[in-house]
């Protein structure tokens, strides 16, 4: 009869604690940064609808195009900016940062790169560099470090995306062309070892005999965005392709029409780090360029149901 007793307290004690520990994780969840209004820069989120991405808050001069990067937490956010298309003068990378109960002013991070990367543990940021090269800086003490190249190759390296398997993706042309051959890229798997850095193209049907650069690929590696059906003037629409259990790639297929609206310049796809909401850069011409965003977890369902 005491034992009986003694277990069954156990047990309620046990449901309590079970009971406490969800109900504290719902709450963490619920009352995160991501759910906050200050979250995103404090914008009004899209919808199913693309719309411009906190408008007017980050041009000072130039242009903001490129991937951005927001920290896991959401308190971090990271942008490029040029003066013009397809020049490196002008350009480099800005932060903006969540302190005490506001967003602070753009700062200027570091010149002459582009494409700001975190590392999925976030204490690197890789960037692209005017030679087809690849920059890391890391994390010290909250500080930023000067970057280094980190890869510098024969070939080109472009759009470098890290995985939770520690592969990297990448647009190159590893399997021959020049560097500023860009007809010649393809996206590709790229693995470092200490001795070693092998690069495999993902060929058929990713790629196409134009250029292929710029993607996004999920963490979990379950998905990727392109820019597709690229023009010789990169023009392109954003398709998504899902990767099967036998790690071949689904064929690309429009992400949705209303993204897909006309010809455009399309590329620096991103998804935040809370899978809500799609990033990219959209432009007819530099004066019309700007990151537009729009909700993407609950079209993602759609078309992976589809």
């Amino acid at each position: 009869m005491h034992k009986f007793k003694f277990t069954g307290m156990k047990l309620v004690t046990g449901f309590l604690l079970l009971a406490l520990t969800a109900a504290s994780a719902c709450t963490t969840v619920k009352n995160s940064f991501w759910n906050s209004a200050e979250a995103y820069l404090g914008q009004m989120p899209p919808t199913d609808t693309p719309k411009i991405f906190a408008a007017g808050m980050l041009s000072d001069s130039g242009i903001v195009l490129g991937r951005i990067a927001f920290s896991s937490d959401g308190k971090e956010f990271y942008y490029g900016y040029a003066r013009n298309w397809f020049d490196w003068y002008g350009t480099g990378v800005k932060q903006m940062s969540f302190a005490g109960n506001k967003w602070n002013r753009p700062k200027v991070l570091f010149e002459n790169l582009t494409i700001p990367t975190l590392s999925i543990d976030g204490t690197k940021l890789y960037f692209g560099g005017r030679n087809s090269e690849i920059w890391q800086s890391e994390r010290v003490n909250n500080e930023w470090r000067s970057p280094r190249v980190m890869l510098n190759k024969k070939y080109g390296l472009y759009n470098l995306q890290p995985t939770n398997s520690g592969t990297f993706y990448v647009g190159s042309n590893a399997n021959g062309g020049a560097k500023n051959d860009y007809s010649t890229y393809d996206f590709c798997t790229l693995t470092m070892s200490k001795t070693d850095t092998v690069i495999k193209s993902l060929g058929s049907p990713l790629n196409t005999p134009g250029f292929d650069g710029d993607l996004y690929v999920a963490p979990d590696e379950s998905y990727m965005i392109v820019s597709a059906e690229e023009t010789k003037d990169y023009e392109s629409e954003l398709h998504i392709s899902f990767k099967r259990s036998d790690k071949t790639w689904t064929t690309p297929q429009s992400l949705s029409p209303l993204i897909n609206d006309g010809r455009a310049h399309r590329f620096g796809q991103y998804v935040s780090p809370d899978g809500k909401y799609l990033f990219y850069t959209q432009g007819t011409s530099e004066k019309d360029c700007h990151i537009y965003w729009i909700r993407f977890d609950t079209l993602l369902k759609k078309l992976q149901s589809s």
